[in-house]
């Protein structure tokens, strides 16, 4: 996991349940397929989104269904994180899970808008809108969240109490 995420801010609403991340009817599909469903309240989102570009929210980003697809869509499409007001329980613990950085952070939502820049450090929680010249902190992580993210996720975790090996690109150990 980086320390310091560096990009481009999508900006989306209040109360975002997981199946506008991870439609229900496509969860069994292969990622091509659920990529063109994912977001599809912001469709040029999917279509535009770059590598390390962000996901800026107000408040209960992900609530509804336990449906762990929805972070595990959001990483697949490159998001370097995601910065919300406040998050559903269960898809914030499914984003630590798979290691992909979800923050809340008050006051995020009215100071950004979409397209700004912003440079997130992980470790400290401190989130600077280099555009708008505005800092903001986010509730850091605790040591135990921070260990498994920087660790890959909760399967690493496990591996490397059990001594087991990750599997390699074949799927042996």
């Amino acid at each position: 996991m980086e320390r310091l995420i560096r990009g481009r801010v999508w900006k989306f609403g209040h109360n975002v349940d997981t199946d506008v991340m991870a439609p229900w009817n496509t969860i069994s599909e292969p990622w091509e397929t659920r990529r063109k469903t994912g977001l599809h309240i912001r469709p040029e989102c999917v279509e535009r989104v770059q590598p390390g570009d962000l996901v800026v929210a107000g408040r209960n980003w992900g609530c509804s269904s336990s449906r762990e697809h929805a972070p595990e869509n959001l990483k697949l499409l490159g998001i370097g994180a995601v910065v919300a007001e406040s998050f559903g329980r269960i898809y914030f613990r499914n984003s630590i899970a798979i290691a992909f950085p979800n923050l809340a952070c008050p006051g995020i939502h009215e100071g950004c808008e979409e397209g700004d820049e912003l440079e997130i450090d992980v470790r400290t929680g401190q989130i600077q809108n280099l555009t708008r010249k505005m800092s903001f902190q986010a509730q850091p992580f605790t040591p135990e969240i921070l260990s498994i993210l920087e660790k890959g996720g909760l399967l690493n975790v496990l591996r490397e109490r059990l001594g087991v090996a990750a599997p390699d690109s074949t799927g042996s150990p």
